[in-house]
């Protein structure tokens, strides 16, 4: 049985190409920590992984560098001649499942804290997007941890019995 279940975050954006039939292929590495740390400093395993198709898709879409996820595939070798005429060896993660490890919230700050080390390759002459239009619910409060605190007066039974 071949069947690997890790939790990382991305060491760099994902890789994506379209094959000539239009199929994607995105690659990306992914960062695991080691539970143990050794003299305070924790180590780390870097895999590199590709997904394919609608996936592969999605990786292109929603996924960057720092963004925590959790993966399940299954570990390959591959080989290939380099330009050298070499044989080249690689271990690699194909992915069968993919699915976010953390909250909304803390995937924005992640994001907001890379845009802002990228913004020097930003160009100066875009214009700001437009706000997005947002309704605010009056007696909804949400908390830090994504969780939102029911307001005082709400009756709590269920509308069934």
């Amino acid at each position: 049985m071949n069947v690997l279940v890790m939790m990382g975050r991305l060491t760099r954006d994902p890789e994506v190409r379209y094959g000539a039939s239009g199929n994607a292929v995105a690659r990306f590495s992914l960062a695991v920590d080691r539970r143990f740390k050794r003299e305070g400093q924790a180590d780390a395993d870097f895999f590199n992984c590709v997904s394919f198709g609608r996936q592969a898709e999605f990786v292109e879409k929603y996924l960057h560098k720092g963004v925590k996820v959790v993966i399940q595939g299954s570990l390959q070798n591959d080989n290939y001649q380099n330009r050298e005429g070499q044989t080249v060896y690689r271990d690699q993660i194909v992915i069968d499942n993919i699915e976010f490890a953390e909250s909304k919230a803390a995937s924005q700050q992640n994001a907001a804290a890379y845009n802002a080390r990228q913004s020097y390759s930003a160009p100066a002459s875009q214009p700001a997007p437009a706000p997005a239009q947002r309704r605010e619910t009056p007696a909804a409060d949400f908390s830090g941890d994504g969780f939102m605190n029911i307001p005082d007066g709400i009756d709590e039974e269920l509308p069934f019995s």
